[in-house]
């Protein structure tokens, strides 16, 4: 089996380049699934209301949000409720997959998490900022929070020296398609 990690700067197309490299063919974990699972599950919900006084109600990440922009020492807490969470759903994701040629992961903070060798491949999604910016601001996202979560990246430049393989995303999804198939290749 062989361990695909998938990772890149904010909106940088990671998901995207997931997708297609996964197909139909390969099994995917996608990283921001797992945590939008999480903020839903009561387990969380109930460890945040006594951690941090959050109202857990529909609006229950946009709270979190909140909060977090006026405390930013509380993402790093969140975070260790979160990262340990989402690792143990890797975990159990491998175990069920353990007899597939491939296992494609999307995990966006993977170099900053230091799981470097938990992946047999690692390939950086790289996009320029400012079309990063825009796909973010698309999602509905803010430029305040775009900038606070981009300051906690590493910069490109670092991430690339831990990556086997490096995809640039910065023009159309037919060229995206195109540079992932070709990568996709060395692995098959």
């Amino acid at each position: 089996m062989i361990k695909i990690g998938i990772t890149g700067s904010l909106a940088s197309g990671k998901s995207t380049v997931a997708k297609i490299f996964s197909g139909k063919k390969y099994p995917l974990f996608n990283s921001d699934k797992i945590v939008k699972k999480i903020y839903k599950s009561n387990y969380f919900k109930k460890k945040i209301l006594i951690k941090f006084k959050i109202i857990a109600n529909k609006n229950f990440k946009k709270e979190i949000l909140k909060k977090i922009s006026k405390n930013k020492t509380l993402l790093k807490k969140i975070e260790k409720i979160v990262h340990p969470l989402v690792r143990k759903e890797i975990r159990q994701f491998s175990k069920k997959n353990k007899r597939k040629k491939i296992l494609v992961f999307e995990v966006p903070l993977l170099i900053e998490s230091k799981l470097m060798s938990n992946y047999d491949v690692i390939i950086f999604v790289n996009s320029k900022k400012k079309l990063r910016l825009k796909r973010f601001l698309r999602r509905g996202k803010s430029i305040n929070l775009f900038n606070f979560l981009d300051k906690r990246q590493l910069p490109a430049a670092k991430k690339i020296k831990y990556c086997d393989e490096v995809i640039n995303n910065n023009f159309s999804l037919k060229k995206l398609r195109k540079n992932v198939k070709i990568i996709k290749k060395n692995y098959e």
